[in-house]
């Protein structure tokens, strides 16, 4: 069969290489791709927002099956467009992707629905927001409602943190129209951990937990950034913590977007924290965290086809999801400066160094091929994984394959899976 995925960063190129182990896939496209992707697929200079070239390029070349890799296509509709041309697709309509592209309505929902969050208020109006945060406790938490790469949320210690971050969020506008609505959050301490889960509309089935770093400097230290590194399983993610979240937040989801008539076809990602009081949920993404998809993918047995296939026909209830008994640590190497201001075009080398290496990967997140060879060509450049039996000896791998890489502003953080000896 013929598969055409959508986007360009490292998660597609995580999704390229799965795809490309599976028998069922006979051609790969990606659009727009990367250097990376160019190993697995053949990429097409189509945009992810383009929907109506995309659906007219999977027409044309009898694409058998389209995997959406991406936030904001998936939010745009994309899927709608190309169920509306008769095109399978992997990923959630536009009505579902709302539980990632409003924190507005993800925290409504989960209100409604009684699934564990934190506590909060929304606000369209910057002097409302103002007035509510004379009389709140600090720390608090703002939100951004829309997309934001990330990166739109703020924490603040103070009130006059706060008032700057209303400026800079509903007034400014830093994360564009992101920032119309506002959700203002107690601040929940604990443990962060990322779950992901297949979804085929009515049943659920979780992948290995993760656990991503979002600040740009050691010792989580800077500013948020789309993620600097990640592994997989979670020490934190006991038996116990799966049991209450299996009966209150998973299925609780899934059943809560079926009433609303918003039936979740795809990827729901779980981002929960683990406080005092039980698990609660952080926040929804509809997609493939990233770079959580790049130790997680490495770590599944099951065809990937099989399962979106699944997902797409609402037989997932019939897959034997399996995972290795082993663990994954991926460290994203970036540009200096990232995710402010940063330099690109500069030549990266040691790519080959991962050939025929079992259990270490290079995923790219940022390259394109030139004349002079693969170059950096955004923040995130590359995500480097490394299996190991534990997360201590994924972690040594991961930093030992970080050398074998070189490029002129490489810039990594050296903490990544530091809470692993905490466990």
């Amino acid at each position: 069969m013929k598969v055409l995925i959508v986007g360009s960063g490292g998660r597609e190129h995580a999704i390229a290489w799965k795809v490309a182990q599976s028998p069922k896939a006979d051609k790969i496209y990606c659009a727009p791709g990367n250097a990376g992707i160019e190993e697995f697929a053949e990429c097409v200079p189509i945009q992810a927002m383009e929907f109506d070239k995309l659906a007219a390029f999977a027409k044309e070349q009898a694409i058998d099956l389209t995997v959406v890799g991406m936030d904001d296509p998936l939010v745009g509709g994309i899927v709608d467009v190309f169920e509306a041309e008769g095109l399978r697709v992997f990923g959630p309509r536009k009505n579902a992707a709302i539980l990632e592209g409003s924190k507005a309505f993800s925290k409504d929902l989960m209100k409604k629905y009684n699934i564990p969050t934190a506590a909060y208020e929304t606000f369209t109006d910057a002097s409302a927001a103002l007035a509510y945060l004379e009389k709140a406790d600090f720390p608090i938490v703002l939100k951004a409602d829309g997309l934001a790469l990330g990166k739109g949320v703020l924490i603040c210690n103070t009130l006059e943190e706060a008032k700057d971050g209303v400026k800079t969020i509903m007034e400014d506008k830093k994360f564009g129209t992101a920032g119309n609505t506002m959700v203002v959050e107690e601040f929940m301490t604990g443990r962060e951990v990322s779950v992901l889960s297949y979804v085929d509309g009515k049943t659920i089935k979780t992948m290995t937990s993760a656990q991503d770093h979002k600040r740009a400097g050691d010792g989580d230290t800077g500013l948020n950034t789309g993620g600097m590194g990640t592994f997989s399983p979670s020490p934190f993610y006991t038996e116990e913590v799966d049991a209450f979240c299996k009966k209150y937040i998973y299925q609780a989801t899934v059943d809560a977007m079926a009433a609303e008539g918003r039936e979740f076809k795809g990827i729901i990602f779980f981002g929960l924290m683990l406080t005092e009081k039980g698990p609660r949920v952080l926040e929804y993404n509809a997609r493939f965290g990233d770079p959580e998809a790049q130790v997680v993918l490495p770590r599944m047995k099951t065809d990937i086809i099989d399962v979106f296939e699944a997902c797409i026909d609402g037989t997932l209830d019939q897959i034997d999801l399996q995972f290795e008994d082993n663990a994954a640590v991926c460290v994203v190497l970036a540009s200096d400066g990232y995710p402010v201001k940063y330099d690109k075009g500069f030549v990266i080398h040691g790519l080959d160094r991962f050939r025929d290496k079992d259990g270490y990967y290079v995923f790219h997140a940022g390259s394109k091929r030139t004349e002079e060879g693969i170059v950096t060509n955004g923040g995130r450049v590359l995500g480097v994984t490394a299996k190991g039996k534990d997360l201590k000896e994924a972690r040594a791998n991961a930093y030992t394959a970080v050398e074998w890489i070189d490029f002129a502003n490489k810039y990594y953080r050296h903490d990544i899976g530091k809470a692993i000896d905490e466990a």
